[in-house]
């Protein structure tokens, strides 16, 4: 199975594809990739440059550009779909009905691939974006099991793309309402989650309190380490108790499921984490190209090498095994 790696920087792109990523995603830096944080994303030289330079070492690079274009500012997406082909990119991944239109007449020679920030959940919707628009690859939502994930391939021919680490969203794929209502800015939209700008970390008599927009996410005592304020990993009051009652600050970690989901007939394994270290990403991919090769090679896959890059140091396998029902 293939590797998608991130890479939310050139440095990070170059150590992913020197770890043994056989694919690299990333994206432009601006509205148009979901993950526009400062400091991260590609300009349109460095794109080229990334993109040679993987496929110099024999790895692929798809370009995110999986926001959905404000009305009237359609040139802005379209002009990143062209620039992503001219660079050489083997593939767009596209969220925008619109958008995948505009790639399939006008750059048709690009791959397409559905961005799971279209929520293509069951085999009907997924096979029409590729009859529609020609999709060869669709990055499934994190709330399929392993069994829902077998029965959409089944009857379908389009590729099959999972998230097997990093983060998890408790919303409909980048559809998140309360980072939208904190903040005023839409993931979806603006392509921030929790954004950096809203961020404000202040002491109250001896606790420091994490915001995000104005609203108090965490409180931590003097010693204790500051989480993000990500809201649905905020820790609250309700009922008369405190904790986080959205979800747990945990990533997801479905290595040892990689020989399920190949008999599920997954093309490509998903890690998450474009805003992450290069130093990160080399040891994510390290460990996840290992886990593959082992398979390939029929041996059992190592165990437990992840648990130190995994957040607050645990982690979940998510809807794969739907454990609450």
């Amino acid at each position: 199975m293939e590797i998608v790696c991130p890479a939310g920087t050139p440095a990070s792109l170059r150590a992913a594809v020197k770890a043994g990523a056989h694919t690299v995603y990333c994206g432009f830096n601006d509205v148009t990739n979901a993950r526009n944080f400062p400091g991260l994303n590609f300009d349109r030289a460095e794109m080229r440059e990334g993109v040679a330079f993987a496929h110099a070492h024999g790895a692929k690079v798809l370009v995110a550009i999986n926001t959905f274009p404000r009305a009237g500012a359609e040139d802005i997406w379209q002009r990143a779909v062209a620039d992503a082909a001219a660079a050489g990119a083997d593939a767009v991944i596209l969220a925008d009905p619109g958008l995948l239109d505009y790639a399939a007449r006008n750059h048709p020679q690009i791959r397409r691939h559905l961005s799971v920030q279209a929520a293509a959940a069951n085999a009907d919707v997924i096979n029409f974006y590729a009859e529609t628009f020609g999709v060869k690859r669709v990055v499934l939502p994190r709330v399929l099991s392993v069994p829902e994930i077998a029965a959409i391939n089944a009857e379908t021919e389009v590729e099959t793309e999972v998230f097997v680490f990093g983060g998890l969203c408790v919303m409909a794929e980048g559809r998140c309402s309360l980072s939208s209502y904190a903040t005023g800015l839409s993931p979806n939209m603006n392509g921030v989650c929790s954004p950096a700008s809203h961020v404000e970390y202040r002491d109250t008599g001896g606790v420091l309190d994490a915001r995000l927009g104005g609203y108090t996410i965490h409180q931590v005592g003097k010693d204790e380490p500051a989480p993000y304020p990500t809201l649905c990993k905020g820790c609250f009051s309700a009922s008369g108790k405190q904790g986080h009652l959205f979800e747990d600050p945990v990533s997801l970690n479905a290595e040892q499921l990689i020989p399920q989901l190949q008999k599920a007939g997954v093309t490509a394994l998903k890690i998450e984490g474009r805003q992450r270290s290069r130093s990160y990403v080399a040891q994510v991919v390290r460990n996840f190209r290992a886990a593959v090769d082992a398979l390939e090679a029929g041996q059992p896959l190592p165990v437990g090498m992840l648990a130190r890059l995994s957040e607050g140091q645990a982690t979940t396998t998510g809807a794969y095994k739907k454990t609450w029902r």
